[in-house]
């Protein structure tokens, strides 16, 4: 066989433009491809909703492929691994409760089992504002993340969800343009994006579960971006609060489809 360039090219193009035209409406748009938004794409595109998942670095993980300081070892607590066994990952015992996992493993199944539940996954793409329709989040705006990077004057793109879920970690970015644009009120103590406190593994751990919600109509938080919202600690590399944390997130939307 010989291989022509164009037909490489062109392939490549379809293919996209198919995949990012289904893309446009959605069930659930997931802002975020680290461990807590690949988990809720997988769990709910196991429930037959359609789940679109933009990731604006090149590849998707978030901190999870790094391990703890370049160390590519990952620590999850016992309530956690159900989660990682479910998708073969190979957990060791390091002492009671707590277990170790390769965290290139761990990444790679958390993104293979979302993309073959059913998710589909769009890296180099980053939001830049929201859609609200009458009070409610209905989808995101997004533009390629070198037109950002590079400070161009581009208009973005919009699509449209029943769902959006901020799993963009830290930085929280799609509830500070809730409160930044909108002047919006959220539905954590203070109204406002609380900001993360200092690592303390406990502690954050063991509020993330509830901080897991919804925060405006549409928009729920999942992973860091839950704690960084509600006032949280941040954890470090225990990543066992970030796939329980996409599981609620999941479940929640899921729960309030079958009402």
């Amino acid at each position: 066989m010989q291989i022509d360039d164009i037909t490489v090219s062109r392939a490549i193009i379809t293919r996209y433009t198919e995949e990012l035209l289904a893309a446009l409406d959605s069930d659930v748009t997931v802002a975020g491809g680290g461990p807590a938004g690949l988990t809720a794409a997988r769990y709910l595109a196991q429930e037959n909703l359609r789940v679109v998942v933009f990731e604006s670095k090149l590849s998707v993980g978030g901190g999870m492929w790094g391990g703890g300081m370049m160390f590519n070892q990952i620590v999850v607590q016992e309530e956690a691994k159900p989660i990682l066994d479910e998708l073969g990952v190979r957990c060791a015992v390091f002492e009671e409760g707590y277990y170790t996992a390769n965290s290139v493993e761990a990444t790679a199944a958390l993104t293979l089992g979302a993309l073959r539940a059913g998710a589909k996954i769009f890296n180099l793409i980053c939001a830049e504002d929201v859609m609200v329709r009458d009070g409610r989040i209905t989808g995101l705006v997004l533009n390629w993340k070198a037109v950002e990077m590079a400070g161009l004057h581009v208009d973005p793109l919009a699509v449209q969800s029943r769902y959006v879920i901020d799993a963009t970690g830290h930085d929280a970015q799609v509830v500070n343009f809730v409160v930044r644009k909108l002047k919006a009120s959220l539905q954590t103590e203070s109204g406002g994006v609380e900001g993360e406190k200092s690592m303390w593994a406990e502690r954050g751990e063991r509020i993330i579960m509830e901080n897991t919600r919804e925060v405006y109509p549409g928009l729920y938080v999942a992973g860091m971006t839950a704690n960084a919202v509600c006032g949280g600690h941040r954890m470090g590399p225990i990543f066992g609060g970030m796939l329980l944390s996409g599981r609620k997130a999941a479940r929640l939307i899921i729960d309030r489809e079958k009402k």
